[in-house]
């Protein structure tokens, strides 16, 4: 029979094991991720969410939850507090030690990556077209980018097990050979190369990864999405970080993608925040004015209304229909419709009728009366 300790008990690991999942939700990693995925979370999101970028209310709460997430999660001892006993366990180990500034972290992690980044992989620039109604609503689009990652059999090792990797005997491990060379009789030269055995690196395999055949590397085809901003610049920049062609020889590199937006088959332009559209009117609306509909890029409808006269080439501008100003949201640049005047191949009988009427008046008002005389 099961006792009411025991049932405490179980509860006591349950809600253990519950408290120590919230911080891996909070980087939005699994509990097996590795020290690697930890900090490429990390960096991800605190920069997301720093309140040097982010002005929504709760960004900078945020920022310093993911701070004291990456800040326990990061450390192996307390991590390991913390998946055994939860919150409650790392108050009773850390109680006498002060917390941490999460914005000292957050400048000692990205001061610390550049001082030890001894060698990068290469960065990947692509341009990248998207519709320029994306651009002016904002969108998150998803796209595929094809790469190189490390070996999750061999680990980027190239061996078939660890037992596999031996050190070279050709230079002893160091990478490098001391060749000597004789110059003249009984007097020699010594030169330092690069070993040829274990091309410098010290190790040498036995046994291949089966995997990846040795290249350390496998071919990976990674899913991202882009967050299109409102209004953003053409050419604009969006940096992946750490997400370029993996090797165990350096840091990867980060993918960039240079955001253009795509001809637009139904007349609109773009220069910068303003908007340009050519509307096509005939004779009759040219001379006698016209009240019209203009479907935008998001759907909405913008009235273009002429009484007068509109000459061929006119330009009227419409304020604050243009694109969004990109960072200033609730703002928007202008539109600038131009006026295209079709001449028909015939009249008919009602745009004659309408033209004539419209003559007549103006005839009529020009001429003052007999009375008026």
């Amino acid at each position: 029979m099961i006792s009411s300790i025991q049932i405490l008990a179980f509860l006591f690991i349950l809600v253990t094991l519950a408290a120590a999942a919230d911080l891996y939700k909070v980087l939005d990693v699994d509990r097996s991720a590795s020290e690697q995925d930890i900090k490429k979370a990390y960096k991800r999101l605190s920069r997301r969410y720093h309140p040097d970028k982010n002005k929504d209310p709760g960004a900078e709460d945020k920022f310093v939850e993911i701070a004291h997430a990456y800040e326990v999660l990061s450390d192996s001892e307390k991590r390991q507090i913390y998946d055994r006993y939860g919150e409650e366990g790392l108050k009773a180990h850390e109680d006498g030690h002060q917390a941490s500034n999460p914005f000292d972290m957050f400048s000692n992690f990205f001061g610390q990556r550049s001082q030890q980044q001894t060698r990068r992989g290469p960065t990947s620039m692509t341009e990248f077209e998207v519709q320029l109604s994306d651009i002016y609503t904002g969108a998150n689009i998803d796209f595929m980018i094809k790469k190189q990652i490390l070996c999750d059999h061999c680990r980027g090792s190239g061996a078939a097990s660890d037992g596999d990797i031996h050190t070279c005997s050709g230079c002893g491990g160091s990478g490098m050979k001391i060749v000597k060379q004789q110059i003249f009789p009984g007097m020699f030269a010594q030169t330092q190369t690069t070993c040829n055995e274990c091309s410098g690196r010290g190790k040498v395999i036995k046994k291949v990864c089966p995997h990846c055949g040795g290249s350390k590397v496998v071919d990976h085809t990674a899913h991202y999405t882009l967050e299109v901003e409102p209004g953003m610049p053409e050419g604009h920049q969006v940096v992946f970080e750490g997400e370029g062609d993996e090797s165990p020889d350096w840091e990867a590199g980060d993918v960039v993608l240079r955001v253009r937006s795509r001809k637009d088959r139904g007349g609109w332009r773009r220069k910068e925040t303003s908007l340009y559209w050519k509307e096509t009117i005939g004779i009759d609306e040219a001379l006698l004015g016209f009240d019209r509909n203009l479907t935008h890029l998001d759907g909405h409808v913008v009235r273009l209304r002429r009484t007068g006269v509109t000459q061929p080439g006119f330009v009227q501008k419409i304020e604050e229909e243009g694109m969004p100003i990109h960072e200033h949201r609730g703002s928007f640049g202008d539109l600038f419709v131009e006026y295209n005047v079709v001449l028909p191949m015939e009249l008919s009988p009602k745009t004659k009728r309408k033209l004539m009427e419209a003559f007549v008046g103006m005839e009529g008002s020009s001429h003052p009366s007999g009375d008026e005389l």
